[in-house]
């Protein structure tokens, strides 16, 4: 099971938090821990490169922020970061520098590596996203089962207990998500990760591979 442990999916030079997460194996292990992680960070933060507004919500002054955007806390948006129009941040939220939120996207509890992009009407919640990756239009993570059972993470053919009933996806670095794609509870997909658009994705999917379909997974040559 190393491919899914939290060294072998994200460089975690890429961002702030990376002496709250580095304890953990799991990225399952870090979701119930984001609110305190970002309270924890937001306390240290340079006043002269930060600022705070409302109930624990820390923005970078270079962060661009549009008039029309929610941000509840406890929220951290890194530096030259945009978040563009009626984007909802419902708290729980660590958005790293140089990142995209864009127009009516929606965040809850989520771990933002830098340089993510989540530019277009997705929803993206208990949810990790690694270095650089970035979710096409209309793609979403799915974040509880139907039945509201506890999330499992199909992993070659076994499961994988997280012990959560709300865990939407973990992307890797580099991992692009194509247009319209549904990551059901528990994805966890590796490093540099091609996902074609309207895919529906469950369970693990290796890095370095072009996901087509349920049960077409290419390597990438």
């Amino acid at each position: 099971m190393n491919e899914l442990t939290i060294h072998e999916l994200f460089d975690l030079e890429h961002t702030m938090a990376k002496e709250y997460i580095e304890k953990y194996t799991y990225p399952w292990e870090i979701l119930p821990v984001i609110g305190s992680t970002i309270l924890s960070i937001g306390e240290k933060l340079n006043p002269e490169e930060y600022h705070r507004i409302g109930d624990n919500v820390w923005i970078a002054n270079s962060a661009k922020i549009a008039p029309t955007a929610s941000i509840t806390g406890p929220c951290i948006i890194g530096k030259n970061t945009e978040v563009r129009h009626c984007a909802f941040i419902r708290g729980n939220a660590y958005v790293g520098d140089n990142c995209v939120v864009g127009n009516s996207t929606e965040l809850k509890n989520v771990l933002l590596f830098d340089n993510v992009q989540v530019p277009h009407y997705n929803y993206v919640g208990d949810s990790i996203l690694g270095y650089k990756s970035h979710m096409g239009a209309g793609s979403i993570t799915s974040n509880v089962k139907s039945d509201k059972t506890i999330v499992k993470v199909k992993f070659n053919d076994g499961e994988i207990d997280t012990g959560l009933k709300k865990m939407g996806a973990i992307l890797g670095d580099n991992v692009e998500v194509g247009c319209g794609s549904v990551l059901n509870p528990g994805s966890v997909i590796g490093r540099g990760t091609n996902i074609y658009p309207l895919s529906s994705v469950r369970g693990y999917v290796p890095g370095g591979s072009i996901y087509k379909k349920q049960g077409e997974v290419a390597t990438k040559i």
